[in-house]
Parts: C-alpha cells; sequence; structure tokens
C-alpha cells in the first residue's frame, strides 16, 4: 500500500526542467536509491517529496497520519540551542518528555545530591513510564552513541560542521518517522559509523528515501533504485548491482536498436532517391513514413564526463616525512610518523574524525608546520590537494574565468591542446552554464568545478580529502579511472569504502594518541586483516584463561592430595550451616534479578544498578560454592 505518491510532478530551474511528469509511489517497505547526475535534480526531488519545496506541475499525496522526517544536506541549526535541545527539538510530546528526562539526568550526574533533581528524575521516569516512552529513549542512547555524540550539553555553535549533520542524523533517527528522507547521510561520518548506520537502516521499520555516492551503502541498503536522467525519472526494482545490470541491458539494447533504426532510414533514402513509379496508395503511404521516421528525434546520447589531463614528470626525489609531530591543545594528532613517500604510491587514510587525517595533508602542502620533526619535498614534485572546504572557489567569479586563472589551453594525455571552455565541456559545464556565477552552482557542481581546476595545474602528486563528498557517482567512477593510469603518487583520505578499494593499494590508520600503522592492501583487504587480528587476541586470551584456570585446579588437586583432611570445627560448622542458607537464597535473587532485567530493559539507569548487583552476587557465589564444597567434604 502506497503511503505516498506522485503524481505528473515536474520542476524546473529557470528555463531548464528538471525532471517532467514524475508519477510513482512509495510503499511502506520501500527502501529507496536517488542517482543522477550533479545538477540533475536529485536533492529537489527530495525537497519536493519532504514538503519543503512545491512543485511546478503535478502533485504528491501522503497518507493522512503518516510521519515524514528529512535530513538535508546543510540542515538548519540553531545556533543559540543546545545539542540535546536540537536533537529533540520540534518533535511530539513524548520526544520533549525525553529532552526533559535526559536533561534533568545530566543535572543528577553533575549534583547527586539535590534532592528536587532526584524527585524530577524519579517523576520523568514514571511519565515516560506511562507514554510508552522508553523505547525511545533507548534507542536515542543507542544512536547518540554510535554517532559519537557524548556531550548533549554543548552549544550548537561550537560544533564543527560535521558534527551539526550528525546531531541532525540522530533527531531523525531517533524520531523514526513513518518516511524517512536522508540527502548524503554518510558525509563527515567514518567508516565504522557508516556501517552501523547501514546496518541500523537495513532493519528500519518505515520507508526510506536516500541520495548518497557511496555505492556499497547504496547496494547494501536500497531494495530500489530511481533515476534521474535528462528530465526522466526511471524506477529499478532492485539494488544498485541490479541497477547496474539493467542499465547494461538497456544500453546494449539501445545501440542494437539505433544501429537497426540508422540501417532503415538509409534504406528509405535509397528507395526515396530513386523515385515511385507511380503515385499509388502504397508509395504515398511509404513516402509519408519514410518522412516520418527521419523526422523522428534521435536519441541524445547520455553526457559522460571525460577526464583526460596530462601529468608532469616526477623525479626520484619526492616526499619525506621524518619524524613528525603535530598536536592542538594538549591532544597529539601525528605522533613522531616517518614515510619515504614513493612514486608509484596509492595510499589510503583512514580514522575517526579529529584523529588528524587533515592535519597530516595540511603538513605535507605547508599549509601548517609540525611541531616537531621535517618534510622534505622534491624540486620536480608539483602537489594537486583538493581540499574539503573547496577554498580556491570565489563565489563571485564566473565558471570560465575561475578556470582560464590556471590555463587558457590544457594537453591532454594524448598530446592534444584543448581550449580551457573545451575542458569545462568535458566535465559537464555547457557552454551557458560556463559564463554563470560560481555562486549559482551547486554542491556537486562546485566540487567537480574544483576537481576540475586542482587537475588542469598537472600535478604530479594527488592529495585528496574527502574527494567523494557532494560528487556524483558518474563523477567518480570517471575520477577513479583517471587514478588508474595517473603517473604519480596518490593519498587519498577517504570514509569512501568503494572509492579506497578502486584506487589505494595501502592503508594508513589513525589510532589512539597520534599513532599511525601501515596495512598493505585495500580497504577490504583491511578490514580482513583487523578481523583476522581481532580472532587471534581473542583466541589468545582463551587461551591464557584456560591455563590459569588449569594451574589453579591443579594446585587445588595437589593442595587436596597432600593435604589430610581435619574435622571441622565448631566455628566451620557454624559457617557450613550458614552458606547452606545463604547460597539458595543468592540463587533466588539472581533469578529475580533475571526477571527484572526483563522488565524494565527500556531503563537504563535501572538496568545499570541490577546488571551491578547480579555481577556482585555471582562473585559472592562462586566463592560461597567453593567454600561450601570445601567443609562440606570435611564434615562427611
Amino acid at each position: 500500500m502506497n503511503i505516498l505518491s506522485l503524481e505528473n510532478v515536474g520542476k524546473n530551474y529557470g528555463v531548464k526542467p528538471l525532471f517532467e511528469n514524475a508519477t510513482f509511489g512509495i510503499e511502506e517497505s520501500d527502501k529507496i536509491g536517488i542517482i543522477g547526475a550533479n545538477g540533475s535534480g536529485k536533492t529537489t526531488l527530495l525537497k519536493v517529496i519532504a514538503g519543503t519545496e512545491t512543485p511546478d506541475t503535478g502533485k504528491v499525496v501522503r497518507t493522512q497520519g503518516k510521519t515524514l522526517a528529512y535530513l538535508a544536506q546543510n540542515p538548519t541549526i540553531d545556533e543559540n540551542a543546545t545539542v540535546l535541545e536540537m536533537i529533540f527539538a520540534a518533535s511530539g510530546g513524548v520526544m520533549r518528555l525525553i529532552r526533559d528526562y535526559e536533561a534533568a539526568c545530566h543535572d543528577l550526574a553533575i549534583d547527586g545530591a539535590n534532592l528536587k533533581t532526584l524527585e524530577r528524575v524519579s517523576a520523568l521516569q514514571h511519565e515516560l513510564e506511562t507514554s510508552g516512552g522508553w523505547e525511545i529513549e533507548t534507542n536515542a542512547r543507542i544512536v547518540l552513541d554510535r554517532l559519537g555524540i557524548y556531550d548533549t550539553a554543548a552549544p550548537m555553535k561550537t560544533l564543527s560542521g560535521g558534527q551539526r549533520k550528525r546531531v541532525a542524523l540522530a533527531h531523525e533517527l531517533i524520531f523514526k518517522p513513518d518516511i524517512l528522507i536522508l540527502d548524503e547521510p554518510t558525509n563527515h561520518l567514518d567508516a565504522d559509523t557508516i556501517e552501523w548506520l547501514e546496518d541500523y537502516l537495513k532493519r528500519y521499520s518505515g520507508a526510506l528515501l536516500l541520495v548518497t555516492h557511496d555505492r556499497y551503502f547504496l547496494d547494501r541498503v536500497t531494495n530500489r533504485i530511481f533515476e534521474i536522467d535528462r528530465g526522466g525519472i526511471q524506477a529499478f526494482a532492485g539494488n544498485y548491482a541490479y541497477y547496474l545490470e539493467k542499465k547494461e541491458e538497456q544500453e546494449t539494447s539501445r545501440a542494437v536498436e539505433g544501429h537497426k533504426r540508422e540501417q532503415l532510414i538509409k534504406k528509405e533514402l535509397a528507395w526515396l532517391r530513386r523515385g515511385a513509379k507511380a503515385r499509388t496508395r502504397k508509395s504515398k503511404h511509404r513516402i509519408n513514413a519514410a518522412y516520418d521516421l527521419m523526422a523522428q528525434p534521435k536519441e541524445r546520447a547520455k553526457s559522460e564526463i571525460d577526464i583526460a589531463i596530462g601529468a608532469q614528470r616526477l623525479g626520484s626525489k619526492i616526499i619525506e616525512l621524518r619524524d613528525i609531530s603535530k598536536s592542538y591543545d594538549g591532544r597529539r594528532l601525528v605522533d613522531d610518523f616517518s614515510y619515504l613517500l614513493k612514486r608509484d604510491d596509492r595510499i589510503g587514510i583512514i580514522g575517526a574524525n579529529g584523529a588528524g587525517k587533515t592535519t597530516l595533508l595540511e603538513m605535507i602542502t605547508r599549509r601548517i608546520e609540525p611541531d616537531a620533526g621535517e618534510i622534505e619535498i622534491g624540486q620536480t614534485v608539483k602537489i594537486g590537494y583538493y581540499d574539503q572546504e573547496s577554498r580556491a572557489l570565489d563565489d563571485a567569479q564566473r565558471v570560465i574565468d575561475y578556470i582560464r586563472e590556471t590555463a587558457e589551453y590544457v594537453t591532454t594525455v594524448d598530446g592534444n591542446q584543448i581550449t580551457a571552455g573545451q575542458m569545462l565541456e568535458k566535465f559537464l559545464f555547457p557552454p551557458a552554464a560556463q559564463y554563470s556565477l560560481i555562486a549559482n552552482l551547486s554542491g556537486g557542481e562546485r566540487r567537480r568545478l574544483y576537481l576540475l581546476k586542482i587537475l588542469m595545474d598537472t600535478p604530479n602528486v594527488l592529495l585528496l580529502d574527502e574527494p567523494t563528498n557532494d560528487l556524483d557517482i558518474p563523477t567518480l567512477i570517471a575520477l577513479e579511472e583517471y587514478l588508474d593510469d595517473f603517473a604519480g603518487a596518490l593519498v587519498v583520505v577517504s570514509h569512501d569504502r568503494y572509492f579506497l578499494d578502486r584506487t589505494i593499494d595501502s592503508i594508513f590508520k589513525f589510532a589512539d594518541a597520534g599513532k599511525i600503522r601501515e596495512y598493505a592492501g585495500d580497504y577490504s583487504v583491511y578490514l580482513e586483516t583487523t578481523e583476522r587480528e581481532k580472532a587471534e587476541t581473542k583466541q589468545a586470551e582463551t587461551r591464557a584463561e584456560a591455563s590459569v584456570q588449569e594451574t589453579r585446579l591443579e594446585n587445588q588437586s595437589s593442595k587436596s592430595a597432600n593435604a589430610a583432611p581435619k574435622k571441622l570445627t565448631f566455628k566451620e560448622k557454624r559457617e557450613l550451616e550458614s552458606l547452606e542458607k545463604n547460597i539458595p537464597q543468592i540463587e533466588k535473587r539472581l533469578a529475580e534479578i533475571e526477571g527484572e532485567l526483563n522488565a524494565f530493559a527500556a531503563d537504563s539507569y535501572k538496568v545499570n544498578g541490577l546488571y551491578t548487583e547480579q555481577q556482585q552476587l555471582n562473585e559472592t557465589l562462586e566463592k560461597d560454592l567453593e567454600r561450601w564444597a570445601e567443609l562440606a567434604e570435611r564434615n562427611d
């Protein structure tokens, strides 16, 4: 059953139609990925469905009573609000109740002796129980923890852009609407968090629409793909891999049909030129059919980005990092790191947000200086640094002027020279768009233009900081193919697992305290290596624990064999009687705790207390049983 539907929806951007006559329905179980080139209208379609933009034609119908939440690429943030207020903002009564409860718990953690705060926490707990809000509260704690949101009292204005996006994402996930719409949800998330989000959304009970460049994520989460292409929206009933298979079949079929049509036109033209021997009804019909055939518009070829830019020669000495370190506010980001970059290096850098990945690139480009150590760069090295913020973009410039700053002409890999305007066309900026202001470009178009600027400078060492953010899938595929033949060194900071698997052959992982560990192989090999290491560590711990237990049992057995059994003293008899009374009571209480844990599963504070009591009782029971066995044996 459709819970939302679009009927003949169309939206124009100026004189250009983004999409027309869009008609489709969304069911409760749908998990839809929307793909298309930058500027094709993916974000606009999400906004139209979410109701933040009005379609030019058609209508969007949502089933009454169904809730909807929309996470924008750049969410609107209240600078004066706290993290807690933003997470539970503009929501229903239960969400406000959880917000008040979380705030009261925060106050109680600061001043545990405040009776008024304790009473308020108790009262809010009761309200949550009666309103059925404990399930939402438990989900909120899981989401906040996995997204790395710990300080809920922090003002929003103190957070980075990535942290703000996480807070906005947490709000939508905790709200759990019937229809969840996410625009580039994986931006600013590290690989571990993306994997958790994948699992979370696969289990999500509502409908899901998302735009993402992460092809692994798209393949594993979605069960339908909508492609926006040349003003139309085509639906595919499967994940991203299924979409690729069907697209290949379509392109093959189009090529065959196009060839047949060309041959038919040639035959009809030849027949027309010979002339009809008689103006019969049949010949007139064929003449009209031939003209109709030739008048049919040819299908426009789909525009594809073409990266065919050469690189400058690279000498034997490239970049050497010797014992470099860097700290901020007393926190060590890079600690005594040394590496000699080689000509054919393909390095992927991974780690948690804020670990120091970008800091390392900034030191290599000398935008910042290390606290200690040296960085030496070879004379033939020409670094191309694609930073996260696209800092070189000037909104007041025209697109063509921005590119001409780098070069009027570009030498391609085959030695030909083309103009800056022609290069822009290869990057899907038609002549009309080349004279528009950079400020008018979409986020993806800005990043594509910035990429062109970097590559046009013909670097031989490429540093890419989160290159997949805001780039569309066709651009990423073209960039990956360019990097396959790139005649230089490549260093990539990325959370995009697919991109890393395609482009790199070693991993630098930022660990604690600024330590950097190297792993051979792509990202998938890195995962296999770390999983194997975890399994080996667990096995070693299990073996060590078993060895200790075995030694302890041997010692006990030896003592029992060597020691002559003694009769119990009066005091020991009293102790044995006490143990025989206490052990059943402990076992009874442990059984009660099991029941209470199930009953209060949603109350994290209650659960924590029960777990603590359970652990203490189990330790006591183990000691009492051991002592009882010793005394009982001597009492026989």
